[in-house]
């Protein structure tokens, strides 16, 4: 059988501090949730977080930052990270490195309005990692944060059969896990799982607010 590595597993390979796909934490797992704020659903998970009393980290859409700044407020008062998602969400694959920053370093500028950090963890859009945004980042010495381990909290399957398959393929120590707050699956999923993880002795946390 061939066996062809995950992206994640090949950006593992380099510095975590250029890219953060897991951590060494042998006693912390970090839930991460993509495509936010929204309204209609961020809340929900927030009130999901706060009855587990769970720390999370969040990385935000610009246009929708600007568009609910109020669920940004919540987030950092709550004890939440919020990093860079970009600005449009669009992929950054065919776009150019001046365009990359520009949705980089536009987000940043929103997201310092909130917590005053200079700089942000940084998750491009649609997990596109490209070379010369590394190579920039690397410069700069900040880092982008990939994930370890892919909830797919974002097919279009029941939230019993997201609840089932977590269950069953729990996350790691020190795994980075992405999710998204843009449905209520994964409030609906986390709302069920966290106390029996919990309850296993899992142990969560944001991940720390330092780009750099």
């Amino acid at each position: 059988m061939n066996w062809k590595p995950k992206k994640h597993d090949l950006l593992g390979l380099l510095p975590e501090n250029l890219v953060l796909t897991r951590t060494r934490d042998a006693d912390l797992r970090y839930l991460s949730f993509d495509d936010g704020p929204d309204p209609a659903h961020t809340p929900r998970l927030l009130d999901t977080l706060a009855k587990h009393s769970v720390k999370a980290s969040f990385f935000l859409v610009g246009e929708k930052i600007e568009q609910h700044p109020e669920i940004v407020t919540r987030l950092v008062d709550e004890g939440h990270m919020i990093g860079n998602h970009s600005y449009s969400h669009w992929s950054f694959r065919n776009m150019n490195l001046t365009k990359q920053l520009d949705e980089v370093y536009r987000t940043d500028a929103l997201l310092r309005l909130f917590d005053d950090r200079p700089h942000h963890r940084m998750r491009p859009p649609h997990g596109y990692v490209g070379a010369q945004l590394l190579a920039h980042f690397a410069r700069r010495r900040r880092s982008l944060v990939y994930w370890s381990y892919d909830s797919l909290d974002y097919q279009d399957r029941p939230v019993e059969a997201l609840i089932d398959r977590l269950r069953n393929d729990p996350p790691g120590a020190g795994d980075i896990v992405l999710m998204h707050d843009d449905s209520d699956k994964a409030a609906g999923a986390l709302d069920v799982l966290l106390p029996e993880w919990m309850d296993q002795g899992m142990r969560f946390a944001a991940l720390p607010g330092s780009a750099s």
